[in-house]
């Protein structure tokens, strides 16, 4: 049965079966129900607008949290070495604390610690709901009181005050000191009397004082030169023992030579010790007497409790609560100085980080120098050179799987390779005299830096292969079309097109590299290092030494120092400085990539 339509078409005509042919009543009942039901509804997950709201949330909370971040480390960072006001504290039992208040928090009281308290300090806090503030109070004194810090609770205070004539005192050995400073003698002679003139004396007795250190860290140097002469003067002996025998002439020779030489250089030694001690005998004579709350003297060191302190110990001192606005900058800048310029000391927790910054950046600059041109030869030779295929792609899938493997697994494998295996036989076939002291054969900067660049080369290569990739076939046919090879073609035609993409490579490796820890306490990072990578003895970059660096420094300081909260601004401090100085390494990474694809920029059609 053939059913007519009321439309004129041209075609075959429609036959449809009687089952699917419906009465007039129950399609007019089905177009009634379809405009009931209105237009067809789109299903949410079908719209965009969901996804893209979700995306962007996760955007902007992860850009908040990197923000949040850098806006604590930089906040901590700087207000480090501003200085504080000292506070003293009078107890209800009368003792006085004097120190720099570091935070407040509340807390909840125990009930044995709320049965100790007074009647009132009972109420107080009960009616509080069991809570009360205690503040963490930075007393130094170390030598004095086996601790740095003291918790004093609100509900013990019964007053508190800012003394005009207390001092706080950086010294080079147990930490600050907190206390008055009531004279400053010479031979047991008081140099003034007169309060106005107190800080001028002190700073002209301190000045001497430092220029007295200074004398004697140059004495120090020569006398590490003298070590080193005398030091190389005994290995060529040895050596010649171990090359020619030690009946030989050459031998007898040699050691003739450097008796002669171990003579004169015993006199200059001598000579120099004198001096030193000739100044340290001076600077014995300037002597601080300061003394803490309780009125005891904060003495030179702990097993002399009644010897005043040396003034040539002192690193920096200053009345905390009667400087000008202008002094506390000159503290706050000359803090940062030290830090900048100088050698930590106190366990790290106090002075400089110049041999960790030294560290950092010497290690960097040598991992980017080593990871670059493997990076880019191994990625031009799988992109360009390789057959494509089952091999090629297994290396691949190895390269993406290098770059997952943990951190410390490669410091085990410096470790095992580099520093064992190959700087073994270093030391066998070069410095036969200096074993069985390593001097290849055991942690150094050389092979801490090839380590990284074994746990960063798998960025290089990856990001190299798509910067390959992405130079247009067209530009690599028109210079074979030109007569050019396969070589001349990606020298002159791919790689510098390419350069863009692969600096992306080695800026991701840099940042990377420059924050890892882990692999460095295997392969030569220490907590503090003796002697620098540089220094003015041929070959002046000595690769086998140990180093510092700011990473380590972080974990070394927040996790290994004997007191945490005296090492938690010092924490946050290097921090600033690592990514100051990482960022720093990318900006001028960046802005050469810049140059390249300025001047390596193609028209687009």
């Amino acid at each position: 049965m053939s059913v007519e339509t009321g439309f004129l078409f041209s075609g075959p005509r429609v036959e449809m079966p009687p089952s699917e042919i419906l009465p007039v009543a129950d399609a007019s009942a089905v177009r009634n129900s379809r405009k009931r039901k209105g237009p067809r509804s789109t299903q949410l997950a079908a719209r965009g607008e969901p996804y893209v709201w979700l995306m962007g949330s996760g955007l902007a909370i992860a850009t908040l949290m990197i923000l949040g971040l850098l806006f604590l480390v930089f906040y901590n960072g700087i207000s480090t070495f501003w200085p504080k006001r000292i506070v003293e504290f009078t107890l209800i039992d009368g003792a006085k604390i004097l120190g720099e208040v570091i935070r407040s928090e509340r807390y909840q009281v125990s009930p044995s610690e709320l049965a100790g308290m007074s009647a009132e300090s009972r109420i107080r806090i009960t009616a509080s709901g069991g809570w009360s503030r205690r503040y963490l109070v930075r007393t130094g004194n170390y030598d004095l009181y086996g601790d740095d810090f003291k918790w004093v609770v609100e509900s013990q205070i019964a007053g508190r005050a800012l003394p005009l004539n207390v001092w706080l005192i950086e010294r080079m050995e147990w930490g600050r000191a907190v206390g008055r400073l009531q004279k400053l003698t010479r031979d047991n002679i008081p140099l003034t009397r007169n309060s106005d003139e107190f800080y001028r004396i002190f700073s002209e007795v301190h000045g001497v004082a430092i220029d007295s250190k200074k004398k004697i860290a140059r004495l120090q140097d020569k006398i590490g030169a003298l070590n080193y002469a005398l030091e190389n003067s005994r290995l060529a002996v040895r050596k010649a023992s171990l090359k020619y025998g030690d009946e030989s002439t050459q031998h007898k020779a040699v050691a003739e030579a450097a008796a002669r030489e171990e003579s004169r250089l015993t006199k200059d030694f001598e000579r120099l010790q004198a001096e030193i001690a000739s100044i340290r005998s001076e600077d014995g004579r300037f002597r601080a007497y300061v003394f803490d709350a309780a009125g005891t003297l904060i003495p030179e060191r702990p097993s002399s409790p009644v010897t005043p302190m040396l003034v040539s110990q002192i690193v920096r001192a200053y009345p905390a609560n009667t400087l000008t606005l202008l002094k506390r900058i000159q503290v706050y800048l000359s803090r940062w100085v030290e830090f900048l310029t100088t050698e930590p000391r106190e366990a790290n927790t106090e002075g400089g980080v110049l041999p960790a910054i030294f560290g950092t950046f010497m290690m960097t600059l040598i991992m980017s120098l080593v990871v670059a041109p493997f990076g880019i030869i191994a990625a031009l030779y799988l992109r360009e050179y390789a057959r494509q295929g089952t091999l090629v792609s297994a290396v691949r899938i190895a390269v993406n799987n290098l770059a997952g493997v943990p951190s410390i697994v490669f410091g085990v494998f410096g470790l095992g390779f580099f520093c064992y295996v190959i700087g073994g036989r270093l030391d066998m076939l070069f410095f036969p005299e200096k074993l069985p002291a390593p001097t290849f054969g055991t942690g150094g900067i050389l092979w801490a830096s090839l380590t990284l660049a074994l746990l960063t080369v798998p960025v290089v290569i990856v990001a190299t292969e798509e910067a390959l990739a992405a130079v247009p076939r067209s530009m690599r046919e028109g210079s074979y079309a030109c007569g050019a090879s396969k070589w001349q073609t990606i020298w002159r035609i791919v790689l510098p097109r390419a350069t863009p993409g692969i600096m992306t490579g080695i800026i991701l490796a840099m940042a990377r590299g420059a924050g890892e820890v882990a692999p460095l306490m295997l392969t030569g990072v220490v907590k503090l290092a003796p002697e620098l990578p540089f220094d003015s003895h041929f070959p002046f970059f000595h690769l086998n030494r140990s180093f510092m660096h700011l990473g380590f420094h972080i974990f070394d300081v927040g996790f290994q120092s004997r007191n945490s909260e005296a090492g938690k601004p010092m924490v946050f401090t290097t921090t600033l400085l690592l990514i100051a100085l990482v960022a720093l390494l990318n900006i001028v990474a960046i802005r050469l990539r810049s140059r390249l694809i300025k001047r390596f920029k193609v028209a687009h059609f």
